[in-house]
């Protein structure tokens, strides 16, 4: 029968034995040999199988080996000789008899490069025929039993090697399923025993401070060996040699008879433990009491092993820095002011910190693991988790304002952090009560001196200079007037105070403004151009303050545009967002400035002086956009002009993606 590579590896060579009823297979051209063989092998007990075809017996040969193949010299579809030398490889332990019309030195050496037995022609004698037959069986019954000795001793060296890679199969799931360093090294220790057959195992390390190798992990040592106080040097120590050289020795009993060794043995393999190209120690194994020598394979194996100690010694060291990593973060955060909650990506709570705890009320009351919604009991923050915001602040108890910030982290979920602002909310609220009380204050005798001035031309004759002092007066108290009114609107802009919201036609507001600034833009000679689509959608705001916005930014281009320049007005939509842009052909702002254009009080630092203003227009314009839930910025080139950019949300459900975009 064929033999399969499963048959080998698992030793069943029985299919390899003949049998009585394995077929005699005869192919031949000339009938009187195929009947000569059928009529006398039949008598005998042997299963004759006649073939015409050299495909039919290809198919019968992949069905069973024959114990024996009669090929003729020249058959039906092609050379005996040739389909012989293919029998060869297919079924070496097959015998082959080649039937020659006559026989001849060439024919004959062709044969026995074919791999025939042997030959014959006609006329034969039946009992030499017969001869022939038996003694092709005999060698092919020693061939095949050859083979079979072969095969059992592969499969025995076959079957140690898987038996050695089991073991050390059984080791990797070990060292990746366990954490526990102390089991994993037991489990090195019987492995390293298991796959050499040795009668003990140590794994020394090396200490960094008295440079000195300690034993860490053992098998069947004695117990005052096994107790932690076996230690050996790396000087003229053959444990030491190979952490000195970073290679595995292997040594018998007449080659330790001149090595330094702190204890007596027969045989021994000692292989370096490296991790990170560094040698930190040695794994052994050796024979005390049975003479048994280990040989180069014994030190590939256990040098594997050694690569697994390793790698366990190394996944313990990072797994405790990560866990020394871990527990000191969470110190931190526990002990931080500020509040933290780490939620998974189903929005349970994993960890909450006390100043979280401390602001929620949620002290003595175990949240770990629950649902945010259940948990923290505080719909600002729900919803600001699920209507997608990263920013709000929380209003809580006894008047406390929490700045709460939401940020997502991939593969752990989202952090919460939770600061408290309430005292920078009521500064800043004394601030504005401050500023609001003055304003007020300063309006009546501003508007009482206002009046006075005006009436000294009419109580008498004044002098140029003193009709030029008096406009200077003038002059003063409508900009300190200007800047009060100024510093009462932000006031009320920034605490909300007009917060009704309705549809804005944005291209009547620039119209408005257009038309209310005609004048100065006449006077100055600059050119205007509006590019608002006819189909521009309204945007969802204040109209009086949107209105504040679109004045401010057209009156801040007059007047900062040298005389004879371009003011361009532009609107389009993009998805749900409006796009204003004011640009202008003016001075431009210095780069240095940029960042605080929008300060309070600031003023660039190239404004000409004749240019009067508080300083308040483009807070008081950033202020109202924040307010409608938009952004502004400027691109500006110094003595090119300016580009002041608003978006704006088209409605009240577009405001968050205004605000994340």
């Amino acid at each position: 029968m064929l033999v399969r590579l499963k048959d080998i590896y698992t030793g069943n060579t029985e299919d390899m034995t003949p049998s009585p009823h394995d077929p005699i297979l005869v192919l031949t051209a000339d009938s009187q040999v195929n009947s000569l063989v059928e009529t006398l092998l039949n008598p005998e007990g042997f299963n004759v199988k006649i073939v015409n075809q050299i495909l039919e017996a290809k198919k019968t040969i992949n069905e069973g080996l024959p114990r024996l193949v009669i090929l003729g010299e020249k058959l039906p579809d092609g050379s005996g000789v040739a389909f012989a030398r293919e029998l060869s490889d297919l079924a070496p332990t097959t015998p082959i008899l080649l039937f020659v019309y006559q026989e001849s030195a060439p024919i004959m050496k062709q044969a026995i490069q074919a791999g025939v037995f042997d030959t014959f022609t006609l006329p034969i004698r039946s009992e030499d025929l017969l001869q022939l037959v038996r003694n092709a069986l005999a060698i092919g019954d020693r061939r095949r039993g050859w083979m079979q000795k072969e095969t059992r001793l592969a499969t025995a060296s076959l079957r140690s090697q898987m038996s050695d890679l089991e073991l050390l199969g059984e080791l990797t799931r070990s060292i990746t399923s366990n954490l526990d360093l102390d089991a994993v090294l037991s489990t090195v220790m019987d492995t390293a025993i298991s796959l050499t057959g040795a009668e003990e195992s140590s794994l020394l390390m090396l200490d960094e401070t008295t440079g000195e190798l300690y034993l860490r992990a053992s098998r069947n040592f004695k117990k005052d060996e096994e107790n932690g106080q076996f230690r050996m040097g790396i000087d003229n120590t053959l444990a030491g040699t190979v952490v000195q050289t970073g290679q595995p020795v292997l040594l018998d009993e007449e080659n330790l008879k001149k090595i330094k060794t702190d204890y007596l043995v027969f045989s021994l393999i000692y292989v370096p433990l490296k991790t990170n190209n560094r040698t930190v120690g040695v794994l052994g194994v050796d024979n005390r009491n049975i003479k048994k020598p280990f040989t180069d394979y014994h030190v590939r194996l256990l040098t594997a092993v050694a690569d697994f100690a390793a790698i366990a010694i190394e996944n313990a060291r990072v797994f405790s820095d990560t866990d020394n990593e871990r527990v000191r973060l969470e110190t931190i955060l526990t002990k931080v002011q500020d509040g933290v909650i780490i939620l998974d990506s189903d929005n349970n709570i994993r960890f909450i910190n006390q100043g979280a705890r401390e602001a929620l009320s949620l002290n003595g009351t175990e949240v770990a693991n629950q649902p945010a919604r259940d948990a923290l009991r505080n719909n600002q923050i729900m919803d600001l988790l699920e209507k997608g915001g990263n920013r709000a602040e929380i209003n809580l108890e006894e008047g406390r304002v929490m700045d709460a910030q939401v940020t997502p982290i991939s593969n752990v979920g989202t952090v919460i952090t939770l600061h408290d602002v309430s005292m920078f909310k009521e500064l800043d609220r004394a601030k504005s009560d401050f500023v609001n009380t003055v304003s007020h204050d300063l309006r009546t005798p501003l508007t009482t001196i206002l009046g006075y001035v005006e009436l000294v031309e009419r109580v008498g004759p004044v002098t140029d200079l003193q009709r030029e002092y008096i406009q200077h007066v003038q002059m003063s108290v409508h900009n300190i007037t200007n800047l009060v009114n100024d510093l009462l609107n932000l006031g009320r802009i920034e605490a909300g105070v007009d917060r009704h919201k309705e549809s804005v036609r944005i291209d009547q507001l620039i119209g408005e403004a257009c038309e209310t600034l005609k004048d100065q833009l006449a006077y100055k000679g600059h050119r205007l151009l509006v590019e608002v689509p006819a189909s521009l959608p309204p945007v969802w705001g204040n109209p009086i303050l949107l209105a504040q916005v679109v004045d401010n930014l057209l009156g801040n281009s007059i007047k900062y545009t040298p005389p004879g320049g371009q003011i361009i007005i532009k609107a389009e939509v993009d998805s749900d967002q409006m796009i204003l842009q004011f640009k202008d052909t003016g001075v431009g702002i210095p780069s240095m400035d940029l960042p605080f254009i929008f300060d309070k009080f600031y003023r660039a630092s190239n404004a000409a002086g004749e240019a009067s203003g508080t300083g308040l227009g483009l807070a008081i314009v950033k202020s109202i956009v924040e307010n409608h839930y938009g952004r502004i910025w400027v691109d500006s080139v110094i003595s090119q002009g300016s580009t002041f950019n608003v978006v704006l949300p088209l409605n009240e459900e577009s405001k968050i993606t205004s605000l994340e975009g």
